[in-house]
């Protein structure tokens, strides 16, 4: 786990700032669930015999009452179970979106601390390939809102529950001939979870799950005509995408269409969203039964792949006001409340020091000027105005003095 320090936070700020806007204009409504709940929530939605239930979750006792609680390891089941709880679903289907921090104790890698970020969207109560394709048309537009390159689109279904069962039963056929060069995770999953086999990295285990039976060829009729109507959508919209027959995710509840946005530009932990389909997870946890499908994105790994471009950083404020002598400094604070009033955001030097020190920090801080008050400016009530940054022709603006009474119109106009 790690600390965000000012310099970098401004960076998830204009991140966050840029998520919202994107989702409001589809739609989405922010929705913020605890960090903490109930064990039985995750083994139940997520599925007891995964990585994450069965090595990543952190999970201690209340030494209140002895309850099971665990700091979320993903949002899909908060956000399903407070649908559940609140009624969310009663009149109406629910676009709904979070960020926030969710856990899991695994080896730290790039872009995935043990305390990591996720922007969580959810569409709650849509059953049709139309939402489904959706989702995965505003991901295009997002990584085009950030100018990100080289994203590619990987998808699979993982159809209806008694496809997924005859393919089951196909499945362990096929690693039960293959039980000699299983490792250790392969056969505990064998029985339990044989779909999460194939998702081996095993080097020694590839040609076998190469040649396994592929879910996507047990499709019935209806899986079939579901993905098919995905997949003419985002030929609608230009996205071109891989068939990966071998993508199962890493949680129980997915069915039906699944997809993962991946990049080269991030070393091995390629994948920045992943998302699908889970029409059973609501009735699994108690609700009616209701479709739904969702995605996560990693915010580390987002933030990581936007600074590629090249990102300046983000200044302190708009303007920094310099002053020198006890009156200027009063006469400061009061001129900078009325310059917040007008929208800008003002920082006023702390302290006594000289200019050269106050320019010096009023620089450092990136402001677009610096508001210059001495002796003589508080005399004739007015202040100098220095601009600290370079316009398009690398030009610098002269330094003028400014009626305090018409500073805020002038440096609104200019700023």
């Amino acid at each position: 786990m790690n600390d965000l320090l000012p310099d970098a936070s401004g960076r998830w700020e204009a991140l966050e700032e840029i998520v919202r806007h994107w989702l409001h204009a589809y739609g989405y409504r922010n929705m913020r669930t605890p960090i903490l709940e109930q064990t039985r929530l995750f083994t139940r939605g997520i599925g007891e015999v995964t990585d994450i239930v069965e090595k990543e979750m952190y999970t201690f006792t209340d030494g209140l009452n002895g309850d099971s609680l665990t700091l979320r390891p993903e949002m899909t089941a908060g956000v399903v179970r407070a649908a559940i709880e609140h009624n969310l679903l009663y009149d109406r289907p629910q676009r709904v979106y979070s960020l926030g921090p969710v856990f899991r104790h695994e080896r730290p890698q790039r872009g995935r601390y043990r305390q990591f970020h996720q922007i969580d969207v959810e569409a709650l109560g849509f059953a049709g390939p139309d939402v489904d394709a959706e989702l995965i048309v505003m991901l295009a537009r997002l990584w085009k809102i950030l100018g990100l390159q080289g994203m590619r689109l990987e998808l699979n279904s993982l159809g209806a529950p008694a496809e997924r069962a005859a393919h089951r039963d196909a499945l362990i056929k096929h690693l039960e001939q293959h039980k000699d060069i299983l490792d250790e995770d392969g056969l505990r999953r064998m029985y339990t979870n044989p779909l999460r086999v194939l998702d081996t990295k095993n080097p020694a285990m590839q040609e076998m799950a190469n040649a396994a039976p592929k879910l996507f060829d047990f499709l019935g009729e209806e899986s079939r005509a579901h993905f098919d109507g995905v997949v003419a959508r985002l030929e609608d919209a230009g996205i071109a995408y891989t068939l990966n027959p071998r993508m199962v995710r890493g949680l129980d509840y997915y069915n039906g269409t699944v997809f993962e946005w991946i990049t080269d530009q991030l070393g091995a932990q390629g994948t920045v969203c992943g998302g699908g389909r889970y029409d059973g997870l609501i009735s699994l946890l108690g609700g009616k039964p209701t479709p739904a499908i969702g995605f996560a994105i990693g915010m580390e790994r987002l933030l990581d792949l936007w600074g590629q471009g090249g990102l300046a950083p983000q200044p302190e404020c708009d303007i920094y006001v310099v002053h020198q002598g006890d009156e200027a400094q009063r006469s400061a604070a009061r001129i900078a409340e009325t310059l917040r009033d007008a929208g800008l955001s003002v920082i006023v030097h702390a302290g006594a020091a000289g200019f050269k020190a106050q320019f010096k920090r009023a620089d450092a801080s990136g402001a677009r000027a610096a508001v210059i008050l001495g002796e003589e400016e508080v005399s004739g009530r007015v202040a100098s105005v220095k601009w600290l940054r370079v316009d398009e022709q690398g030009n610098t603006a002269p330094q003028q003095q400014v009626a305090w009474e018409q500073l805020s119109q002038y440096l609104v106009s200019k700023a």
